[in-house]
């Protein structure tokens, strides 16, 4: 005989599991897979002014019925949430978009319920399909309609107008195959009824996710930035008819600096890069290719700090502190920022050493441990000890230097080695000096293991420096930069290329002449919205290595004067790239990059556009220095937004040619002779009013 099932009162402590959120078992909404989510919400997204937030989530319920969700965000200053609905995709995947307008932190999150209003119009529409009798549902669906009227009785003329519409639901319809006249399958007032009931929807069983993420939101210039890095004591006199890279006739000045930034401007290049400009301290100075200085040598301005001042001051030969003011000024009327350079390090000579001796580290016999990487030593420079019993006061004054120098109109610093100091340093820091200068943009330096950039990265710096310098080969560079493009880390991770920088001299371009440095420039400019160049040695072409197996230029601009040749033939490629970068949108953002295969293992091909398409660039690169490759680039020709049975002009912007292209595979050639590179803007074929076929 058959048992009778054992009937359990439970409570409400027993149905809910240890350490799980009370939530109202009615809620029947799951969300889940929240994108962009940083760490689970630790760490903000990255946007800049002006740009959209592409929300998507796995939303999803029990059973059949409708869903209804919205986006809920505001910027930190408001009181108030706005809200946004999301729709949905495939496989109960849902989208939502919101906008950044402001500088500063937004916050956002999701909310969805069960959308019984939507169920039953989609349900009446199949019933009144099949010629089904209606009134049962018809009376349910005015019901539903009245009570979304006494959520709405704040707001009487749409409480009105639901009461109308619900009246006319229960209106004698004698045709029962018949739509009645409100109802979503008339079509007559199905918007007007669709927006009601979605402004009062019932949304006593809502489920919210169970946390708020973040958004950082930036100035435009954190996404898409030209860096043009020049060493200010270089910038001196030339002197006629002396060797190439024999010092100038005298140390530079911000003065001399300021005559060049027409050239700079005019070249395209918005962020003029300064390595540190303070004093530079005496003791183990370095010479001529890091060996110990002469006399009359000027030293690393890495090694800051002498009895002329630290941090807080600036190099007695480079100007004063009003001369400095005065360049950022000018750099300003010509849409350029100064970035300047900061590197917490000291020399032997700083201020703090004498002042402050318990920041650093101490060796047995007293003295103070200076920076080391066994078996190289850097005695000129003495690394700060974040493990002091007096850290507070140490950060408190590192957050001083650069208040400091953003009160000197500074708004964009590029940061040396922040991976040898701790992260909560870092994030306590930028989040201080945010908190001052919302405005403030960040670069890190930090050549070490990708983990450690992604979590510098996340922390709160703006931009990155990345491993692009040694990535030479097409599908190197294919691979790296689909794992930049990849969620989470185009959320968070802004790269900055730079083909060469003073301690960056590569196998790539010490080996591959001009077609090398062509090459790695439009890479740079093309693959990355921001990009930089260590500028007179790059324009000139230099080459030299201190030794074989080194990238240390022969001759280093971090430890003497240089002179430059003022071009070696790439002024005007690096003008022309950059006018193509301000004149195509596409190529002002990390997003919207695909790679293209190209039957030649030596072509790199890949595209940029905006969302909509209207814009649309293909770069192949040649990644051979040394000879001619050609090959046929296939291109996903609908998910650019181009016709397959048209022809399209394919426009290459460097040199001006153009050639109409038809279906997904064309033929390129690329002589590294002439040009490494070619970058094409496609344009599609239209009509005119007066049947005139034009390219647009």
């Amino acid at each position: 005989m058959a048992r009778a099932p054992v009937r359990r009162r439970v409570s409400r402590s027993q149905a809910t599991p240890a350490g799980a959120p009370r939530v109202d078992g009615r809620s029947r909404v799951v969300i889940e897979a929240v994108t962009p989510e940083i760490n689970g919400g630790r760490f903000p997204a990255k946007r800049v002014v002006g740009e959209a937030v592409t929300v998507e989530a796995d939303i999803f319920a029990d059973g059949h019925d409708s869903l209804a969700a919205v986006l809920r965000h505001r910027h930190e200053a408001a009181s108030g949430w706005t809200e946004t609905p999301m729709a949905p995709l495939v496989n109960d995947r849902w989208r939502g978009e919101f906008s950044v307008t402001e500088l500063g932190h937004y916050r956002f999150t999701i909310e969805a319920w069960v959308d019984h209003f939507e169920t039953w119009s989609k349900q009446l529409a199949k019933r009144l399909q099949a010629g089904q009798d209606v009134k049962v549902e018809l009376e349910a669906g005015a019901r539903m309609i009245e009570q979304a009227a006494a959520r709405a009785d704040g707001t009487t003329a749409d409480a009105a107008r639901l009461r109308e519409l619900a009246t006319s639901l229960r209106a004698p319809n004698p045709h029962p195959a018949a739509s009645p006249p409100t109802s979503p399958a008339s079509g007559e007032v199905d918007g007007e009824l669709s927006q009601l009931m979605r402004r009062y929807a019932d949304r006593g069983y809502t489920t919210t996710y169970v946390r708020e993420l973040e958004v950082l939101v930036e100035p435009a210039k954190a996404r898409f930035s030209s860096w043009y890095e020049l060493f200010p004591r270089s910038a001196g006199p030339k002197g006629a008819g002396r060797a190439q890279g024999a010092a100038p006739t005298r140390h530079g000045t911000f003065k001399d600096v300021e005559r060049l930034l027409p050239e700079i401007a005019a070249m395209g290049f918005d962020v003029l890069y300064l390595p540190p400009i303070h004093p530079i301290g005496r003791s183990h100075r370095k010479g001529a290719n890091n060996k110990p200085a002469k006399p009359g040598e000027p030293g690393s301005p890495w090694a800051i700090g002498s009895e002329e001042g630290g941090h807080k001051a600036v190099h007695p030969e480079l100007g004063t502190l009003a001369d400095f003011r005065r360049l950022v000024k000018a750099a300003a009327q010509r849409e350029i920022d100064v970035a300047l350079d900061i590197a917490f390090q000291c020399s032997p000579d700083h201020p703090y050493t004498r002042e402050h001796p318990e920041w650093f580290k101490h060796r047995p016999d007293g003295s103070i441990q200076y920076a080391e990487n066994p078996p190289k030593k850097y005695e000129d420079i003495y690394p700060f000890d974040f493990e002091t019993e007096s850290w507070r006061e140490l950060w408190q004054e590192m957050l001083s230097i650069v208040l400091f120098w953003a009160e000197q109109g500074v708004r964009v610093f590029r940061v040396d080695n922040p991976h040898t100091k701790p992260f909560a340093f870092w994030e306590w820091l930028i989040a201080e000096v945010r908190r001052a200068h919302p405005d403030v943009i960040l670069l890190s330096e930090a050549f070490t293991r990708p983990k450690v950039m992604y979590r510098l990265a996340k922390l709160g710096f703006s931009q990155s420096y990345t491993y692009f310098a040694w990535r030479n080969t097409a599908y190197e560079l294919y691979q790296y930069f689909s794992e930049l493009a990849q969620q989470p880390v185009r959320e968070f991770f802004r790269p900055n290329l730079w083909p060469n920088t003073p301690d960056i001299l590569t196998e790539y371009l010490q080996l591959g002449g001009r077609a090398a440095f062509q090459a790695r420039l439009i890479l740079a400019a093309t693959l990355g919205a921001s990009y930089g160049i260590y500028g007179p040695p790059f324009l000139a072409l230099e080459n030299r290595a201190r030794e074989q197996g080194s990238e240390e230029y022969l001759d280093s601009e971090k430890y003497q004067l240089r002179e430059w040749n003022p071009d070696g033939g790439m002024r005007e490629l690096v003008t022309i790239i950059n006018r193509i970068r301000h004149e195509n949108p596409a190529l002002q953002s990390d997003r919207g990059l695909r790679f293209h295969l190209a039957e030649n293992d030596q072509l790199l091909a890949y595209s940029k556009s905006t969302p909509d398409n209207a814009n649309v660039v293909l770069t192949v690169i040649n990644t051979d220095p040394h000879h001619v490759q050609r090959g046929m680039v296939n291109l996903p020709l609908e998910e650019l937004g181009l016709d397959r049975d048209r022809p399209f002009q394919a426009h290459e912007l460097v040199s001006g040619a153009r050639y109409l292209w038809s279906g997904p595979r064309n033929f390129v050639e690329v002589n590294p002779h002439a040009m490494a590179g070619q970058v094409f803007r496609f344009r599609r074929r239209v009509r005119s009013e007066h049947d005139f076929e034009y390219f647009l």
